[in-house]
């Protein structure tokens, strides 16, 4: 997946990345506080150590990423990712799950949930930076990899899903789809960034991204993350066993 660099992000906001971290381990929040704050355009506004903590911190702070850990005591990551995905005060909050294994059985809960991609806590400090960049920006964290194998292989076997519409109703969504709009959705679901989509399908990549918006209007998915669980639960695309 094609990502956004320092200088694009940097352009393209007035203010730095507000983060707010959620996690129960003190010394982690420290260290991940120490590597935001280096940075010139994103700063940490916040650090919660419990799930509940941190949907009340994403209110207060105005945060626009939340660095979330999935396991927490009490009210978890997984449950404070699905308070604030149902907050509309809070839809432009942008959950980065964080998880000690990536091949893990809630990650894609988590996306169902409402986050914008999951990221390993064993990641290279670069990667987390540019991770909450490119949740700032409104794009998913899911490679074409991670897309095609963890992401399809947990939709088929964990059946419809425990919040929100189910696979029938996003069917019934996809109807107001218009005919390219489905094709963007599909690429989108294969974890092809703008600018591959519109080489695949020979238009700009303007508007590649007025058709994923337009699909996401439709469809009332926060992001492209939730469009490829949209598009897998729906039965627009098919898991492959590859």
């Amino acid at each position: 997946m094609t990502q956004p660099t320092p200088a694009t992000t940097a352009e393209a906001r007035e203010a730095p990345i507000r983060v707010l971290l959620a996690d129960d381990q003190a010394l982690l929040r420290s260290a991940f506080r120490v590597l935001v704050d280096s940075e010139p355009d994103m700063e940490v506004v916040g650090e919660a150590a419990d799930g509940t903590q941190a949907v009340e911190l994403a209110r207060a702070t105005g945060a626009d990423v939340v660095l979330m850990d999935i396991r927490m005591p009490g009210t978890d990551g997984l449950a404070a990712t699905r308070m604030i995905s149902a907050d509309p005060e809070l839809a432009a909050v942008r959950v980065v799950m964080l998880t000690t294994f990536e091949v893990d059985e809630y990650v894609v809960q988590s996306l169902r949930a409402g986050a914008s991609g999951f990221l390993g806590k064993g990641a290279e400090p670069d990667e987390l930076l540019n991770a909450i960049r490119i949740a700032a920006a409104g794009e998913a964290l899911l490679s074409p990899a991670a897309t095609k194998g963890l992401i399809a292989t947990f939709l088929a076997q964990g059946g419809s899903p425990q919040e929100g519409p189910d696979g029938a109703e996003y069917a019934e969504r996809l109807a107001a789809l218009t005919g390219r709009e489905r094709e963007v959705l599909v690429q989108v679901a294969g974890g092809h960034p703008n600018d591959r989509i519109a080489e695949r399908l020979e238009v700009s990549p303007l508007t590649v991204k007025t058709h994923v918006n337009r699909a996401m209007a439709k469809l009332g998915a926060r992001d492209r993350a939730q469009l490829v669980v949209i598009a897998y639960e729906s039965g627009l695309v098919r898991p492959r066993a590859d």
